[in-house]
């Protein structure tokens, strides 16, 4: 299907007078922008393909097969796309290859809005009861997020493209950070937390010389059953006019049971990253349980598996950026 924008012309005021005076006509202009339909079955079906391949924890080769099937599908939905690849040490001084994987559509526009999400999954169950080193499936944290941008590129690949320019990223390295509970590891200079590597490395050596977006978009645990975004402490500082323009766009679609305007406590994510070292104000989707916090009570256990899954959840938020985006003037 393609969608276009057009113009409806308003004839505000005819108007007669005596003689041979011609009428005069004042002449409104309005901008009527139809945006694309979001599949929540074809999100789904995303994050179901990433659970096959097993945990994506970086160094295997779950990993690598996850890497080539989002480089090959963001090519197939027309995208430019870019590799980062880089190494860097975990806290538990593991060497891993890395790789950012950044999908860009109508690169030469100026004005651009960044989407991201992370793609690799936690490497034990530190908060699980009986299985703390198992690895985990990670389907919402991580490949719901993931899910949703996916849709959101085989959309852009198929429509009119929005008037901006749209950069998709897809963090490597984001959730090998410290066990649960433990002592904290000292950090090496330079490096802002044993969390978000891809992001730090993006923000330190961006894909594109010069490249900056006029906000963000993190997506985050963004497919859970029932769930709740609040809005966060981090984008409100950096990016409160992103917040206030993304939970209003929810509520006039009618989300506004999954994007509740109450303002919580902040987190780290690669939403900070971004917005301190980067200096690209960005905003986090993140699911807020309440009564527990952030994540939920299946946060980094194995009970984070497809069953927690919502087709309705992963449209709410896929349909909510794509409006934000396509409105975007």
């Amino acid at each position: 299907m393609t969608i276009r924008s057009f113009y409806f012309i308003a004839f505000a005021g005819l108007f007669f007078a005596c003689g041979n005076k011609k009428p005069k006509e004042e002449v409104v202009t309005t901008r009527v922008v139809q945006v694309p339909f979001f599949n929540g079955d074809s999100a789904y079906f995303f994050v179901a393909h990433q659970v096959k391949f097993g945990p994506r924890v970086p160094n295997t080769s779950a990993h690598t097969k996850m890497a080539e099937f989002l480089v090959n599908r963001l090519a197939q939905y027309k995208a430019k796309v870019a590799v980062q690849e880089f190494e860097a040490t975990t806290f538990d001084n593991e060497r891993l290859k890395l790789k950012n994987i950044i999908a860009s559509y109508n690169p030469e526009v100026k004005k651009r809005i960044l989407l991201a999400a992370h793609w690799d999954t936690r490497p034990f169950a530190d908060k699980d009861k009986t299985k703390k080193d198992s690895p985990i499936d990670g389907a919402n944290d991580g490949a719901s997020g993931v899910g949703v941008l996916l849709e959101v590129a085989r959309i852009l690949g198929s429509n009119t493209l929005p008037s901006v320019g749209v950069d998709i990223i897809f963090f490597d390295g984001e959730d090998w950070g410290e066990r649960d509970g433990q002592k904290e590891v000292p950090l090496p200079e330079g490096q802002a937390s044993w969390w978000c590597l891809g992001s730090q490395y993006w923000a330190k050596n961006k894909h594109q010389k010069n490249y900056s977006a006029y906000y963000g978009i993190l997506l985050d645990m963004v497919g859970a059953n029932r769930s709740q975004f609040y809005r966060e402490e981090v984008s409100l500082e950096y990016a409160g006019q992103t917040v206030a323009k993304v939970w209003d766009a929810a509520a006039k679609l009618g989300y506004s049971d999954y994007f509740v305007k109450q303002n919580v406590g902040g987190i780290m994510d690669d939403h900070l990253i971004i917005n301190k070292i980067a200096k690209i104000p960005m905003i986090d989707i993140v699911h807020y349980q309440a009564g527990i916090g952030f994540f939920g009570d299946y946060h980094h256990t194995t009970k984070d598996n497809l069953s927690l899954i919502s087709k309705e959840t992963l449209e709410a938020v896929g349909a909510t950026v794509l409006n934000v985006v396509y409105n975007e003037e």
